[in-house]
């Protein structure tokens, strides 16, 4: 009996022992997770790196983080003032709101954030080269604060000397849109880098406010430029309005949130000066200007035109022509414009505005790109290959086609505008 006893008593200690031993591990374990998770993150690499000199007066303020993520950022000057500044949309980096001065001394204190909440702080110091002396890209950006734009509206910004292709995606990471509400849309550049436009996969809805900012001062392009300006605007998108002009019928159809509102007989480009067909958009309205072609391989004529709403670079408007009001609605006749009575062209300039689409089908000759603001000449895939950087995935148009962009609510720049018309 004792024997047995004994044998029972040592079974239960064999049995018991692995169980106490797990147990120990399994403390061991939570508190390594513990003390893991309460680490604070690890901050590595800040750019601009500390004590580094000549630094592009475009810097922006970033860092590798490990165990979480930049929380803010903290940049002042040599004279202790605050220099304002954003993050990215993507959070790689913080954007000062204004260019930094040149040959100054700065200060970035990156602050990052762990899941367990706690924080920590690295410091970085560098100093801006000075003031370039290397020639400016002239920029223009076709997009000024406090006006409403139609909803086919690009932000457009153009460039002289053009932009070539290996400076693009530097230029590209320093043009900035926001919308209210979100409408995240895509940069694309025409093929000879004069111009570069911002549109989303949709036509803008009616109130969405749009906010630019071009921040190219300083910006260095390639070897040998630099950028000229920081720009800034916002603006917000009206109501909706397109224009269609068919050659087949000499009729231009005038829709306000997707719905005709009057059809208005045309005069286009005669066979030897033809009109261009394409999706363009309205780009100046004026009252009266005048159109001058001395100078122009096939011009030669000054004459004096109300109501004109200038759609390419090339000169071709929407406006007055009281001397062909015979000829419009079956005759083309002009030097490449849609002619119109004067009172369609009046009309025309209380219902339309910069922004609006407007698309001319059955011509001799088909749109050049760049002529005029001709983001939307274009599929939306084909559209995005103008980009320099990658596009955001899953970013499509909502409909399968803008075939019928007016029924939906949804080259190189011009010289001084010396009208040509006709």
């Amino acid at each position: 009996m004792r024997l047995r006893r004994r044998l029972g008593l040592l079974t239960v200690a064999i049995v018991v022992a692995p169980s106490a031993v797990a147990g120990c591990t399994v403390q061991r374990g939570g508190a390594e997770r513990a003390e893991a998770e309460a680490k604070p993150p690890e901050v590595s690499e800040v750019t601009p790196a500390d004590r580094s000199r000549d630094t592009p007066v475009t810097a922006e303020v970033g860092a590798t983080v490990t165990g979480g993520r930049i929380t803010g950022v903290r940049i002042t000057d040599d004279k202790g003032g605050q220099v304002p500044a954003e993050p990215r949309e993507d959070g790689s980096t913080w954007v000062p709101n204004q260019p930094l001065k040149p040959k100054r001394t700065y200060t970035a204190e990156v602050t990052a954030t762990g899941d367990s909440g706690r924080t920590t702080t690295r410091k970085t110091t560098f100093t801006t080269m000075a003031e370039s002396s290397k020639p400016a890209v002239t920029s223009t950006l076709y997009f000024v604060g406090n006006r409403t734009y139609g909803t086919a509206m690009p932000v457009t910004v153009a460039f002289d000397p053009p932009i070539p292709k290996e400076a693009r995606a530097d230029v590209q990471r320093r043009l900035f849109v926001k919308t209210d509400p979100p409408q995240p849309g895509v940069w694309s550049w025409i093929g000879d880098g004069t111009q570069v436009y911002y549109r989303a996969p949709d036509f803008w809805r009616t109130g969405t406010r749009i906010s630019v900012r071009s921040a190219l001062q300083g910006l260095p392009i390639g070897k040998n430029l630099v950028g000229d300006a920081d720009r800034t605007a916002t603006s917000k998108i009206g109501r909706q309005v397109s224009l269609e002009v068919d050659n087949a019928t000499k009729q231009m159809s005038v829709f306000q949130d997707g719905k005709l509102a009057r059809r208005i007989p045309v005069s286009l480009g005669k066979p030897s000066t033809p009109s261009s067909s394409g999706k363009m958009v309205i780009m100046e309205k004026h009252e009266f200007t005048t159109f001058d072609t001395r100078g122009e391989p096939d011009g030669g004529y000054v004459v004096d035109v109300e109501d004109a709403q200038r759609y390419t670079w090339g000169g071709e408007f929407i406006h007055a022509a009281p001397w062909s009001e015979g000829d419009q609605g079956n005759t083309n006749v002009s030097h490449g414009c849609a002619n119109v009575s004067s009172s369609a062209a009046d009309w025309l300039m209380g219902v339309t505005q910069v922004g609006d689409l407007i698309t001319v089908k059955g011509t001799e000759v088909p749109l050049q790109p760049g002529n005029g603001w001709t983001a939307w000449n274009v599929s939306w895939d084909e559209y995005v290959k103008g980009s320099a950087l990658p596009v955001p995935a899953g970013l499509q148009p909502s409909a399968p086609s803008q075939g019928d962009p007016g029924k939906m609510a949804g080259g190189s720049p011009a010289p001084v505008p010396s009208a040509s018309g006709g």
